[in-house]
């Protein structure tokens, strides 16, 4: 009788031990894919939006093809530079609205964000806009850029990424 009771033990051993391997080699994998927030990981266009009163805006869309893995942004991009034909202007952006707020950015996932503009004073041309993208909990490592013709002036403030195009 206890070599019964040790052949059955070792079956239900090596059963168990069979089913977790099968269950292991079944389990889904995590992605191994980039992060689409990695500045060479995204594709970012900038494009006139909608004035409002005393402001021009400009949308800067960020998309990120197949292949790279979702991640999370949050507030305003930081540390944004804005350039024509290569040359560094002077203008130095502040931010607005929610800083805390989340939001998924991936493929099929696009977000943007604003530059807000006064449209009184002297405006100056610009096509690039360069930016470190923001975490809940940090930043991306690494310059974002986004082209396109734009205007920007003394008082430019940054909105937080939102989702959409």
């Amino acid at each position: 009788m206890n070599m019964n009771r040790k052949f059955v033990t070792a079956a239900a051993t090596a059963l168990l031990t069979a089913g977790a391997i099968g269950t292991a080699q079944a389990a889904p994998h995590t992605s191994t894919a980039p992060s689409a927030c990695r500045p060479a990981n995204h594709l970012a266009k900038i494009a006139q939006d909608q004035s409002s009163a005393g402001h021009i805006h400009f949308r800067v869309t960020l998309t990120a093809p197949r292949g790279y893995a979702p991640c999370t942004l949050a507030g305003s991009p930081t540390d944004v530079r804005f350039s024509d034909h290569g040359t560094p202007l002077a203008i130095t952006a502040g931010r607005y609205g929610d800083q805390t707020a989340s939001v998924t950015f991936g493929p099929g996932r696009p977000v943007h964000f604003d530059i807000q503009v006064p449209n009184f004073g002297q405006t100056v041309p610009a096509d690039e806009a360069s930016f470190t993208l923001r975490t809940p909990d940090g930043v991306i490592p690494g310059t974002s850029f986004a082209h396109g013709t734009f205007r920007v002036a003394t008082g430019t403030l940054i909105g937080p990424v939102q989702p959409g195009a």
